[in-house]
């Protein structure tokens, strides 16, 4: 079943900014990571998903529901970081959590102790006073903490260090362990692989690849070929690098790095 579905939304701002004909699923139950370079569609296409802005053409549904006309539903169903984080700065973080709790009518019924504890976050002070990183707790705070079913995660680890990043990653892993449908855009290549089943690539507003980290990987595959003096020599090499040898010849496949995929639809190396 398909939890989160976008089918040909295009968004035109003019000189080739926007999205143009973007189609993926979620399917219920599924990790899916969306990567893209500032600029090239992740946002604007989330912002569909929350209904926050309208599609000049297509259609885009989360669990059955448009995503437009059915966007005060939605919004209290699912859990959702913003990319760009705005707060009500006059409050404290408690407070803040507070008023969420209260909109989303779940009162006691509520992970927030659970989850300040795991990212060591006390939320009494200003949040005007916060530090990114504080901010970006507090936002993650405040998307999980009615124990949503669906998660929309815009660059969710913008600002935390790379503990706190490492303890997101394990949020997400128990959150996928328990059926939880994940959309999450990120920079952070090791949280998508280590999270996410498929991945879109999106590029300058159009879909570049949709398909399993798997299947990217075998696509993108590097063979070697290396020739060796002796056989004993050929052997050995072919033993040590996992190769397959043809007499003194050697051919090793590598595998390339999410990162290195990703690269690949930019035009360019990652060290480039």
């Amino acid at each position: 079943m398909n939890t989160i579905k976008l089918e040909n939304v295009t968004r035109d701002y003019g000189g080739g900014k926007g999205i143009f004909d973007v189609s993926f699923h979620v399917n219920q139950g599924e990790a899916f990571g969306f990567l893209g370079p500032n600029g090239a569609g992740k946002t604007t296409t989330i912002r569909h998903l929350m209904g926050f802005l309208k599609s000049k053409s297509g259609h885009c549904t989360i669990d059955g529901l448009d995503c437009w006309k059915d966007r005060d539903k939605i919004q209290q169903r699912l859990g959702y970081i913003t990319g760009e984080i705005s707060f009500f700065d006059d409050m404290t973080g408690t407070d803040f959590l507070r008023f969420l709790a209260s909109y989303r009518g779940i009162g006691a019924k509520t992970r927030q102790k659970e989850l300040l504890e795991r990212f060591e976050l006390n939320p009494k002070g200003k949040i005007k006073k916060m530090s990114k990183g504080m901010k970006q707790k507090i936002a993650i705070v405040a998307a999980f903490m009615h124990d949503p079913e669906i998660l929309i995660l815009d660059e969710p680890t913008s600002g935390l260090d790379p503990l706190m990043q490492n303890r997101f990653i394990e949020l997400l892993e128990e959150e996928k362990a328990q059926g939880k449908t994940i959309l999450i855009s990120s920079h952070m290549f090791e949280e998508v692989e280590r999270t996410c089943h498929r991945v879109g690539i999106i590029r300058e507003g159009k879909l570049a690849a949709v398909d399993s980290v798997e299947a990217l990987r075998k696509r993108h595959v590097r063979p070697y070929t290396v020739t060796l003096d002796t056989q004993d020599e050929a052997e050995s090499f072919a033993k040590d690098f996992g190769g397959v040898r043809d007499g003194l010849t050697v051919t090793v496949t590598t595998k390339q790095s999410l990162e290195e995929i990703f690269m690949h639809y930019y035009g360019g190396e990652k060290n480039d």
